[in-house]
């Protein structure tokens, strides 16, 4: 019986695909991601809540691109810079995530997860699962499913 017990014990390490949002080191499981791509033409949506971007077309399929600074409330994206596209699977579908890099897809070893700390931010640590301590900086994990429940009354 203790040999279950320990065998359960041993969690196998995570994949993240990372980016960056402003100053912040983000990660979501890769197993979400459909793709990441380059800057898209968007089509405007009126009337839209401000964190929906546009919408962009991925090759016939219509994907809603929402902006990951405003949704976490940061400031403004810096004019002439423009965002990268990571495409993650949702219920309702295909949604391009609006980011400022991309950077790698990280193993990280599950031991090193923590829940959010208590001094984020409320509207971005309802969005954050928990994160992992790295070397020098720290890996957040966004709820993509959070993220996407966007209110339409305004936000």
């Amino acid at each position: 019986m203790a040999l279950q017990q320990s065998s359960k014990s041993i969690e196998p390490s995570r994949q993240y695909s990372t980016f960056y949002v402003a100053d912040l080191f983000f990660g979501i499981d890769v197993l979400n991601v459909q793709e990441v791509l380059r800057y898209q033409e968007m089509t405007r949506v009126p009337l839209a809540p401000d964190v929906i971007e546009g919408l962009i077309n991925l090759r016939g399929q219509i994907v809603t691109a929402v902006d990951l600074r405003r949704r976490l409330k940061v400031k403004p994206r810096d004019t002439g810079h423009t965002p990268m596209n990571i495409v993650v699977r949702s219920e309702e579908g295909a949604v391009s995530l609006l980011v400022d890099e991309i950077s790698d897809v990280l193993e990280v070893n599950p031991a090193s997860y923590e829940p959010p700390p208590q001094n984020l931010p409320p509207e971005q640590r309802e969005l954050i699962e928990g994160l992992y301590k790295l070397d020098g900086r720290l890996l957040l994990i966004l709820n993509t499913e959070r993220v996407l429940q966007i209110q339409t009354s305004g936000n």
